[in-house]
């Protein structure tokens, strides 16, 4: 193991290898994965030096805390947190040297769920399908990080580009998701419809990063039954049969046979990577 690399001291709750994913496969039934805050992720990339497309970690409510072997530069972005390094207090949201052997920890977020960290070099586990993403529905890519577990870094890319400000997001107190109607929206009533655009509905605790689950009031239905299995484009409002829907993320299924009501374009889901458990949600119809 070269010692551009790290291992894991406290793995955290959810912390999982993410990059951009790997779109353009789902004919073959394999999910896009990637970073559920992508402007989170490119920002982190960014303030260390590298592309983009570098593979980073995506923690989850707690953080992790991790030994370096290597003199690094890292940056934390996303969802705040207290970041230490060997118990000191380090800057959140910029670039940070860590010195061999010393312990970097990214504490439990202060709001939100979601916090990107980025190494200079990014993360170099083998890419699959031209991705290094961890997809929990497929299974693919690296597994879910655990204690004890060492990872490899690439050479870094360059000096850091630094930022002359970087965002500091306010939790989110309500998720005002925009979305297109269609194309199932016919299997739905007048009534149903109108829930959907004015119901009052929250993030449910079973939500991950295959979906955003809801509770709330279910959508009334037109019709009975199911539909032949059809694609499930990133950001679908698919509607099973208790009628809350489900807000289909990164990780999502490619096919599936309940109705999708609508459609969240990309560019609104990134807030839904940091819409805790009981936050408000509130549906737009687009025109």
């Amino acid at each position: 193991m070269t010692d551009r690399a790290f291992s894991v001291v406290r793995a955290g709750a959810l912390t999982t290898v993410q990059d951009l994913g790997r779109p353009g496969h789902a004919h073959l039934g394999v999910p896009r994965a990637g970073a559920l805050d992508e402007p989170a992720h490119r920002l982190a990339n960014r303030l260390v030096g590298n592309p983009a497309s570098a593979a980073a970690l995506e923690t989850t409510l707690t953080g992790c805390a991790l030994r370096l072997r290597t003199a690094t530069t890292v940056a934390v972005t996303g969802a705040p947190c207290p970041v230490t390094v060997d118990g000191r207090p380090a800057p959140w949201g910029a670039p940070l040297r860590v010195p061999a052997g010393a312990v970097l920890d990214v504490g439990p977020a202060t709001h939100g769920l979601r916090s990107h960290l980025a190494f200079a070099g990014g993360i170099d586990t083998e890419p699959v399908l031209g991705s290094r993403s961890a997809d929990l529905l497929s299974g693919l890519g690296p597994d879910p990080l655990t204690e004890g577990a060492v990872l490899p870094l690439g050479a870094p890319y360059g000096p850091a580009a630094g930022a002359d400000a970087v965002p500091h997001p306010g939790p989110v107190t309500e998720l005002v998701l925009p979305f297109l109607p269609g194309p199932r929206d016919a299997w739905f009533t007048a009534a149903g419809l109108h829930t959907l655009a004015t119901g009052r509905f929250r993030v449910s605790p079973a939500s991950n990063r295959i979906g955003l689950r809801t509770e709330g009031p279910p959508l009334e239905r037109s019709r009975g039954g199911e539909l032949p299995s059809e694609g499930m484009p990133l950001g679908a409002l698919q509607v099973p049969p208790d009628g809350l829907p489900v807000l289909f993320l990164h990780d999502h299924p490619t096919t599936g046979g309940y109705p999708v009501v609508g459609v969240v374009p990309e560019r609104h889901l990134a807030p839904a990577a940091q819409a805790v458990p009981g936050t408000p949600v509130r549906f737009v119809r687009m025109r």
